[in-house]
């Protein structure tokens, strides 16, 4: 039987880890003078950054596991922080592609620096077989939060 404790505990643990490293990111990027980037957006940069051509939003909503709503507004945000810059696909009026700016390429090194420093501070000292635990049993959590 699950008790309110057990709840409370698990989603707790996860609300503070989300939170903190959300801060963690936003002062280390503020420190190299980059604002408007929150650490949602990471999963799309870093996808951005592995792309020579813009790609279709309907790609990137699938590389990123999220909804199209959701992924929406985080590139809106980006465009809007001028690290993205959104256009019409000339083969297909109703495709949005999204590609860097040269301000979203600038901030690569920094960003990657920063995400770099998170995997530290979560890791700590942990073995690798606890890191390999650790992401095993995360996965392990979204998968059966999909089904």
């Amino acid at each position: 039987m699950t008790t309110n404790a057990q709840v409370q505990g698990v989603m707790g643990q996860i609300g503070r880890i989300r939170e903190q490293v959300g801060l963690f990111v936003e002062q280390e990027l503020q420190k190299e003078d980059v604002c408007g980037i929150l650490p949602a957006h990471s999963a799309i940069l870093l996808f951005l950054f592995q792309q020579d051509e813009p790609v279709a939003m309907k790609k990137i909503v699938k590389k990123v596991g999220r909804v199209k709503s959701t992924v929406t507004g985080m590139i809106h945000t980006l465009e809007q922080h001028g690290f993205v810059e959104k256009a019409q696909s000339p083969d297909d009026g109703r495709v949005i592609l999204v590609q860097l700016t040269d301000q979203g390429w600038a901030i690569r090194p920094v960003f990657e620096k920063t995400l770099d420093r998170v995997l530290e501070k979560i890791y700590g000292d942990m073995s690798n077989k606890d890191r390999e635990t650790l992401l095993r049993l995360l996965t392990q959590v979204v998968m059966n939060l999909d089904t």
